[in-house]
């Protein structure tokens, strides 16, 4: 018990450290919460006329729960910059260094994230409360959107971390970043997977983020969810399953790689 309270102590350290870091650099905060909204107002205003939600119903709505889910997936890359970043000036290196848990780096960047994630989170629901956006569920099914959402960006951000410990060179992270578009445009985020060509829409319900975005649609009572195939029919088992098994993956090479920074 002891151990696991100096663990626990020396991960809430670390995550203050990350926390105060990013209170000195608002403009990273501020352009967190912007771009998603940016984007959200872009589809929703300046393309959402052309829209049509199969089986009807307001383009907006069927929007939103697409937004929540890539506003989790594009803190991956923040993630990684930031794991990177302190690999490159020599801060990983001098913590592991130090006499503490070894865990509590990995607890920390995971921890700070989160919380930083869940004001991202809180920003863009605002925002689409704003514009005219509403969960039409029960409170229950209400906060069940939201807890999907937030295990979704758990498992991102562990390869977010992966991937930050990888990288060796800053000049890959443009390449990275720009991954994250296709993995995001290529589900039902955006448009429903019906209204593509027969493999692609394929390939979009079986996108992890596609059963997160059916889910919470369905949950929060907003046009567009379901679907005829079996993943579409079991999106919220799968918004539950596909970040389980991310986490399985990701989180093991990340604490194996970390590990073995200095070989």
């Amino acid at each position: 018990m002891t151990s696991i309270r100096w663990a626990a102590a020396d991960g809430w350290t670390v995550t203050r450290r990350y926390l105060t870091h990013l209170a000195r650099q608002p403009f990273q905060v501020v352009m967190m919460v912007a771009f998603p909204i940016l984007m959200m107002l872009m589809f929703g205003y300046l393309l959402g006329g052309g829209m049509v939600v199969p089986g009807g119903g307001n383009y907006l709505d069927f929007l939103m729960p697409g937004m929540f889910a890539m506003t989790m997936l594009f803190g991956m890359s923040t993630t990684m910059v930031a794991v990177l970043d302190d690999a490159a000036k020599g801060v990983t290196d001098r913590f592991r260094s130090l006499p503490m848990a070894p865990s509590a780096v990995l607890v920390g960047r995971s921890t700070a994230d989160m919380l930083n994630s869940a004001i991202g989170l809180a920003a863009i629901l605002g925002c689409g409360l704003v514009v005219g956006w509403r969960p039409h569920g029960t409170v229950v099914e209400t906060v069940a959107a939201i807890a999907l959402l937030l295990l979704l960006r758990f498992a991102l951000l562990w390869i977010g971390i992966y991937l930050g410990l990888v990288i060796k060179t800053p000049t890959m992270v443009p390449l990275v970043q720009t991954l994250e578009f296709p993995i995001g445009f290529l589900s039902n985020a955006f448009v429903a997977a019906s209204t593509m060509p027969a493999w692609l829409g394929v390939a979009a319900e079986w996108n992890p983020l596609s059963s997160t975005v059916t889910a919470i649609r369905d949950l929060f009572g907003n046009p567009g969810a379901g679907g005829d195939s079996w993943i579409a029919g079991h999106a919220t088992l799968m918004a539950a399953v596909w970040p389980v098994v991310l986490l399985a993956i990701f989180a093991p090479l990340s604490v194996r790689r970390y590990r073995r920074l200095s070989n």
